[in-house]
């Protein structure tokens, strides 16, 4: 940070702090100075602080009250934020941190007051109206005949407070991957105009590309554009240069690839990379200096299909409870820091795992290889050796550098089947070095910790995952959900175990640790969740304390799971949850009511836990002191906030694929009828999810009559009619757009039939 961004950064921290009593220029460069600290030039210092108060009067970060002293924005109404758009042009603004106290709730900003703007930019707004409703209402929309054209659109966003861009403090968004369109001239000496529509329908702007700056692309190819004017408030039309073709629009191959462009992932490693990995996958093994287990029973238990094994795990009875090893590739013994693929892994932060492929972190080498604890194979680790009582309490942790040899290549299903049928079981000769005695031992632990950590208040929320069958040439032919047996919840429960174990074992060293925090929920969320729920019928006095804990969300859902509401309000309270995401400061983890937590136990797919083993290391190898510690220190902050922003390109990407393949799955069913529930009501329709996790819009202009939104219920209702969420209807396939990744649905004819029956023995009443 240079000396212009250190004193802008510190007039905002102190003009917006509560404290703040308004001052002349000279005051405030005072308390500047004294805030800065060391100053080698205080002339240059000066001049700096002045030309940095001139450009932020002129943005207005800052500004002057009647007396001529220097106030923050915020308390002028100039609100500084991050600008969401809406697909129908208008958009919200959050707020930044300093101006949450004055304005804790989103900006709504009109369709003619973005000023320009796109999703994600940084923003400068003027507050122009301050209204007393809260929230949005949505007029009621009036359809014509049954399943007819929606006649008129009269949805009104009303806020608490409205806004208008008046500045663009810095851009978000630098491409624009999307489809390209020609469009004939209207008279015959006119040019052709080509232009680009978004993909992210949130990405409002067309984007105008000159003929010159097409390149390969031709219209109807799928394309990212680099943005070389942007939007101005007059004129809301980009312009671009075609930087990348990936095909035709309609094939899976350029939706594809355009979906992990689009997000930043990276496919491809340099050269340098690859040979570094190379090389590092061919050093021999040597014992020296580590604890030998190789004599130990120790296995792995993973997908069938799983290639990149980094974890295992024994066990042990002891006099007072067991003694859990948790075993992980010692990933940090071959990815040095600074190295060329720790600068890679770095970048990339994550595996990102996709319906048929995986874009690994590490090269194949590595992940693939000398780091895979396959079974029959020596291999370098990091174990946790946790001590654990009867209850399945910590008692403490031991951190060894080892080596293993893993017994068994472990399959989640083949054990699921053993467990359920016994020696009968086909693969009970595989696993017989399990059974009858450590195997079963390990379920034992499992349920304890299991039990243990339901009483603490840990929350179980369900989601179904969907695993997709492919035809030989990658087309989805199947969608079907992910069943979890045992075996796999075990290996989770072992897992939790040995972060939480190595998480607090790392804070009572005070070394460095990148921690996985989840903080607490947001109290009008929690509100909103609380309102909901005993619109439900439910109790909701426990949601109701000062200091919310799990286990007060856990209670709720307990009532809600006797009355077969659980899926429902599982769906609501994990949109009313907080982001999990990765810090260098400790902080408790919510959902998993635990105060200490880490990611240790997968280093060959997330960069946080590689930077966990060095941290562990580091203190094995007594290599601390207050400069080393420091370092560390920093780089851990710089890793967290990396890793977070990575995990969330990562998930976005993700679910992109995913629902991409759903519409591939979804086209030729166009016409076919299938049950399904509202997974999400919202003032333009509700959504269905079915059997098989692919979901849709039912659009409010299909149904019959007049609808109203009710955002506390989450319903729409026509008269005694309504469709809230968790309710089971039948619906049809009307189309699945593979540009879009958006289905869309209707009632099937029966369904609306039945509301029909409905009203008219209602009439007779």
């Amino acid at each position: 940070m240079n000396l212009y961004e250190t004193i802008r950064e510190l007039i905002l921290d102190i003009t917006s702090a509560r404290s703040y009593n308004a001052c002349m220029a000279v005051e405030l460069c005072v308390l500047v100075r004294d805030a800065a600290g060391e100053i080698d030039d205080d002339a240059a210092f000066e001049k700096a602080f002045y030309e940095v108060v001139e450009t932020m009067c002129n943005r207005k970060e800052l500004g002057r009250s009647g007396r001529g002293n220097l106030v923050s924005g915020a308390q002028l109404g100039y609100v500084t934020g991050t600008f969401r758009a809406n697909a129908k042009g208008f958009g919200f603004v959050t707020p930044d941190a300093r101006c949450a106290h004055l304005y804790p709730e989103d900006l709504f900003v009109g369709a003619d007051n973005t000023g320009g703007a796109m999703m994600g930019d940084t923003v400068a707004v003027r507050v122009i109206d301050k209204s007393p409703s809260r929230g949005r209402t949505a007029q009621p929309i009036k359809t014509k005949g049954r399943g007819g054209k929606q006649q008129a659109d009269r949805e009104r966003t009303k806020h608490r407070t409205e806004a208008s861009v008046f500045c663009i403090l810095a851009r978000a968004v630098t491409h624009v991957t999307g489809t390209l369109y020609k469009e004939l001239p209207r008279y015959k000496k006119g040019s052709p105009r080509y232009f680009i529509e978004a993909d992210n329908d949130r990405i409002t702007a067309q984007v105008q590309i000159r003929p010159s700056d097409l390149g390969e692309a031709r219209p109807g190819d799928k394309v990212e554009a680099e943005i070389t004017k942007y939007p101005k408030p007059d004129y809301p039309v980009a312009q671009g240069k075609i930087t990348h073709v990936f095909g035709d629009t309609e094939s899976r191959e350029a939706n594809y690839e355009a979906i992990l462009r689009e997000n930043g992932i990276r496919r491809d490693f340099p050269e340098d990379v690859l040979a570094a990995a190379d090389k590092q996958a061919q050093r021999a093994l040597r014992p020296d200096g580590r604890l030998d287990l190789r004599d130990k029973v120790i296995f792995t238990i993973d997908s069938a299909d799983a290639k990149d094994l980094d974890d295992a795990i024994s066990l042990e009875k002891t006099e007072n409870g067991w003694l859990l090893g948790v075993h992980i590739a010692d990933v940090s013994e071959y990815v040095r820091q600074n190295n060329p693929i720790d600068a890679e892994a770095f970048l990339r932060g994550t595996s990102v795992y996709f319906v048929d492929s995986v874009v690994p972190m590490l090269p194949k080498a590595l992940s693939n290889g000398i780091c895979s604890l396959n079974g029959g194979e020596d291999r370098y680790a990091l174990s946790a050796l946790i001590s654990l009582d009867r209850a399945g309490n910590i008692l403490g942790c031991e951190c060894r550098e080892t080596l293993i040899r893993s017994c068994i290549r472990g399959v989640y299903a083949e054990l699921n089947d053993i467990l359920e049928l016994g020696e009968q079981s086909p693969y009970y000769e595989k696993y017989a070095v399990l059974f009858p005695d450590v195997y079963p031992e390990m379920v034992r632990l499992y349920e304890i910790l299991y039990e243990k950590n339901r009483k603490k208040g840990a929350l179980e929320l369900e989601s179904a995952e969907p695993r997709f069958v492919l035809d030989a040439t990658g087309h989805p032919i199947d969608i079907v959900k992910r069943e979890r047996g045992v075996s796999e919840c075990l290996i989770e429960q072992f897992m939790l175990c040995a972060n939480e174990a190595v998480a607090s074992w790392l804070y009572s060293m005070q070394m460095p640790c990148i921690y996985r925090i989840h903080e607490q929920p947001p109290e009008d969320k929690i509100q909103a969740f609380a309102e909901f729920a005993y619109n439900l019928g439910l109790d909701v006095k426990p949601l109701k304390r000062k200091q919310l804990r799990p286990s007060d969300l856990q209670a709720v859902m307990k009532e809600a799971e006797e009355k077969n509401l659980g899926g429902v309000l599982s769906t609501v309270m994990l949109r009313s949850l907080s982001k999990a995401r990765y810090s260098r400061v400790q902080g408790v983890h919510f959902g998993l009511a635990t105060e200490f937590y880490c990611h240790f136990t997968s280093p060959i797919r997330r960069y946080p836990d590689l930077c966990v083993h060095r941290f562990v290391k580091a203190i094995l190898h007594g290599e601390i002191d207050a400069a080393s510690v420091h370092k560390t220190d920093a780089f851990a902050e710089k890793a967290a906030l990396q890793s977070t922003e990575c995990e969330i390109r990562a998930m976005t990407a993700e679910r992109d694929i995913e629902d991409l393949y759903k519409v591939l799955y979804l086209e030729d069913k166009i016409g076919m009828i299938f049950d399904g529930i509202i997974s999400s009501v919202t003032s333009f329709g509700f959504f269905v999810e079915l059997e098989n996790t692919c979901e849709g819009l039912v659009p409010i202009g299909t149904l019959d009559g007049y609808y109203t939104f009710d955002e506390q219920r989450l319903t729409l209702f026509c008269g005694e009619r309504q469709y809230k969420l968790g309710q089971r209807v039948r619906v049809e396939i009307v189309s699945a757009d593979r540009i879009s990744r958006k289905v869309d649905m209707a009632l099937a004819d029966e369904e609306k039939n039945r509301h029909l029956d409905y009203d008219i023995e209602r009439i007779k009443r």
